[in-house]
């Protein structure tokens, strides 16, 4: 319980028997009631080692994409009647000691989504990132930005919290085939900003590992089309 709010954890993970420990140990207890790592197939020790940590465990058996798993998720704390949702990246390029700097915009301020930003003043990032991210991450939030008009820093950041009801929402529609991979983070958010809610930007911490630890499993063109096909689809109101 944070400031009279029932706080869910939640990540996705695939593979990150490396990493995952590190991410659970470093939660804040005293903050988040509940840690969910939802286990998308992963043919490692990547759920028993965020069980012994003190998740909860989600296995899909087989990978189905993050945006399948954020969907479990979110019908997870639907179902137990938590306030806020916190996502937060399983291979521990987010620091879990800022969390609250998502939720008090929330508790304090009555906002209903915040995001992180690296970008912006106060933020920070560093850490082994591939050139072609480091573009694509400032263009992005330009062009997210311009087909919600509304200005922003940081649009790919999966360190963000939003209240429940978001999800609750029957104008998101979140169950569409088309958003089982990295397209959803992105329909998520220009659905939240397009309808109205209350958002804010909130600088954050992200840090990179280095190679020898495991560099991100995005695939350079493939998966930033993911990213980037939201943008226009719904964007020109080809889908909802």
């Amino acid at each position: 319980m944070y400031k009279n709010r029932r706080i869910l954890l939640l990540t996705a993970a695939y593979n990150e028997e490396r990493k995952i420990g590190e991410v659970v140990r470093r939660v804040p207890q005293n903050i988040v009631d509940k840690i969910i790592v939802v286990d998308d197939g992963s043919t490692d020790r990547t759920a028993e080692i965020a069980r012994n940590g003190g998740a909860r465990v989600i296995s899909l058996g087989a990978c189905m994409g993050v945006g399948f798993a954020a969907r479990v998720g979110f019908e997870e704390a639907q179902k137990n009647g938590f306030d806020v949702v916190v996502t937060i990246a399983g291979n521990n390029k987010d620091n879990p000691e800022e969390i609250p700097r998502l939720l008090d915009p929330i508790c304090d301020d009555d906002y209903d989504f915040v995001m992180g930003s690296r970008f912006m003043d106060g933020g920070e990032y560093g850490g082994d990132m591939q050139f072609y991210r480091k573009l694509a991450t400032r263009l992005h939030p330009w062009l997210l930005g311009f087909f919600c008009s509304k200005r922003l820093t940081e649009s790919t950041n999966g360190f963000r919290a939003m209240k429940t009801v978001i999800l609750q929402d029957k104008r998101i529609n979140l169950y569409q085939s088309w958003l089982n991979h990295y397209e959803l983070e992105v329909y998520l958010l220009m659905k939240i900003l397009k309808l109205g809610y209350n958002t804010k930007e909130v600088p954050c911490t992200k840090i990179y590992p280095p190679k020898k630890i495991g560099r991100t499993k995005m695939r350079p063109l493939l998966d930033w089309w993911k990213m980037l096909r939201p943008i226009f689809l719904v964007g020109f109101g080809i889908r909802d």
